[in-house]
């Protein structure tokens, strides 16, 4: 018996999201990879799906992409995440919607026609990225938009564990600390180990590994797991 998968993951042309494809290729599943600018591919076991995750039409045609060439949806990882620190008066508008659109609509959308396709399987797995910062803010980091949008996927994995556990269906997450990845300039790698008890900042490969594991424990559903260097025990 085959067992390879069929993988969605978002936010997947760079960063966490990148070496997530990658991994999942690497054991010899099937993967496809969505983000507004990712490149077309010709590797048979990765198709990708170029468009803005916060529209319901791009995770329609993700899922319908996943389901025409591989036949079905076994995991999502629900990467896609923007993160734009600013003094909660100083946030705008136009920061709230573009935070709001890709962290929840870019969850909302996806995850609710993933999980269609899991249950006509009768199995699957929800894994989310989140942040550390839901759990224990950082006065050298303002992130109340992180905070609301991260903690309440958070939140969401647990009622997702619950109301889909009878239907073989498991949601988890994985609560990064701040990871070295293009997102966060060379210059400020100094300052942002400082910010970790273990005193260094993570790597990719530390998210990645945490994604794998959670995709391989049948008996974890529900679960917060964090890779941060110890920041959610405390400082």
């Amino acid at each position: 018996m085959s067992t390879s998968k069929v993988i969605i993951v978002t936010g997947a042309s760079q960063g966490i999201g990148a070496e997530t494809v990658k991994a999942f290729l690497e054991r010899g599943h099937r993967v496809v990879a969505t983000s507004r600018s990712i490149a077309p591919s010709d590797d048979p076991n990765l198709v990708s799906v170029p468009g803005d995750i916060g529209e319901p039409d791009t995770a329609r045609r993700v899922v319908e992409t996943a389901v025409e060439r591989f036949g079905r949806v076994d995991t999502l990882v629900n990467n896609a995440g923007i993160f734009i620190a600013r003094s909660f008066t100083q946030y705008s508008a136009q920061d709230y919607d573009a935070v709001t659109n890709v962290n929840l609509k870019g969850f909302f959308h996806i995850t609710q026609l993933a999980i269609e396709q899991m249950q006509k399987n009768g199995s699957g797995h929800i894994v989310s990225i989140t942040t550390t910062l839901a759990d224990q803010a950082n006065h050298n980091v303002p992130s109340v938009l992180a905070s609301l949008t991260k903690g309440g996927i958070n939140a969401a994995t647990k009622s997702l564990a619950i109301e889909y556990a009878k239907a073989g269906i498991r949601a988890n997450a994985v609560s990064p600390g701040i990871i070295k990845s293009p997102m966060h300039a060379p210059e400020t790698h100094a300052t942002l180990a400082g910010l970790h008890p273990v005193g260094r900042m993570g790597e990719m490969s530390d998210i990645v590994e945490a994604i794998l594991y959670l995709d391989s424990a049948p008996f974890v559903t529900g679960e917060i797991l964090h890779v941060d260097g110890g920041q959610s025990a405390g400082h």
